[in-house]
């Protein structure tokens, strides 16, 4: 080190002790005896575990129809998005149960699941899925009630008198 000169003699020394960068880890299909996937997706307060497995495209949301069990339109547009992302449109079945919420909340949960298990089954559709911010958790759930106020930060009416 005590040879060094110039810029050019240290950018090179440098470059000799730089650790070599790891590869990123090649990521395999994880998926359980029966062929299927399994993740855990949450939303506000709601919960679902979601299996995914190659199929007709039909999806059981706690024993129910897709349709029957998410009855707006919005919410079924929501739970078809990551297929949709993906291009894998009635290509995979999913059982799902979800707990816990409203039923935009555990749409979101739904969703959530669906795209980190079909994240699990074909690594290969990680990148549309990750891109359009399917894999990540929303984390934003109501604030909690704090006390002397009517609501969270809502105040009691003031008067005077």
């Amino acid at each position: 080190m005590a040879d060094i000169k110039s810029l050019d003699d240290l950018k090179s020394a440098v470059s000799e002790t730089a650790p070599v960068q790891a590869e990123a880890p090649v990521r395999e299909a994880v998926r359980d005896a029966q062929g299927r996937a399994y993740a855990t997706g949450k939303r506000k307060d709601a919960v679902a575990r979601v299996w995914i497995k190659p199929g007709s495209g039909k999806v059981i949301v706690n024993g129910k129809e897709m349709a029957v069990y998410f009855a707006r339109p919005v919410l079924q547009m929501i739970l078809r998005q990551p297929f949709q992302i993906t291009n894998v449109e009635n290509q995979f079945d999913v059982v799902a149960t979800v707990a816990g919420g409203g039923l935009s909340g555990q749409a979101g949960a739904v969703k959530h699941g669906v795209s980190k298990a079909l994240q699990l089954y074909d690594p290969s559709l990680r990148g549309a899925l990750k891109a359009a911010g399917f894999l990540t958790r929303d984390s934003r759930v109501v604030e909690r009630k704090k006390y002397g106020k009517a609501k969270a930060r809502r105040s009691f009416q003031f008067s005077k008198r």
